[in-house]
């Protein structure tokens, strides 16, 4: 299956979506960022500096979201209808699992608005606890379900 983002003399574009029908869409991502565990503690029992590290980040993430398109160039700027972002404290990383999803009606999905999503949340994460810890680390970023539009559902193994 060719790439959809190059034309046929192999420049980038924005693939034209104008064909398509509006369908209800969603898209789900998760994540993990992985750290110390004297920060997992902090976070866990809200000492941190900057404060809630787990609010801001949940506000960070739904904001991502809605800026996807102006962060990936090819990105369509969608009316998003729903964006959640959960954060979950798993002392087995040790750190914060982060699950978003993201839903909308129209001619093209929301895959890039959760990634995003998920990728801010953890970034947020990192930022209010790097005077801490530098060592965390971000990983695990996918799409774990997409669903709505031609190309049908897609889960993650």
């Amino acid at each position: 299956m060719p790439l959809t983002h190059f034309d046929n003399k192999g420049d980038a574009h924005m693939v034209d979506v104008s064909d398509k029908a509006v369908t209800d869409r969603v898209a789900v991502a998760e994540g993990h960022i992985r750290m110390a565990r004297e920060t997992f503690d902090i976070i866990s029992e809200g000492r941190a500096k900057k404060g809630d590290v787990l609010g801001v980040a949940r506000l960070a993430g739904i904001m991502g979201a809605k800026k996807a398109s102006d962060l990936i160039p090819l990105c369509h700027p969608l009316p998003v209808t729903k964006v959640a972002v959960e954060l979950t404290l798993d002392p087995d990383l040790p750190g914060v699992r982060i699950e978003a999803t993201v839903k909308t009606s129209g001619q093209t999905g929301v895959e890039m608005e959760a990634l995003t999503a998920v990728s801010t949340a953890a970034l947020t994460v990192y930022d209010m606890a790097k005077a801490v810890d530098k060592a965390m680390e971000i990983g695990g970023i996918r799409v774990t379900l997409k669903d709505g539009g031609k190309s049908g559902r897609y889960e993650a193994k």
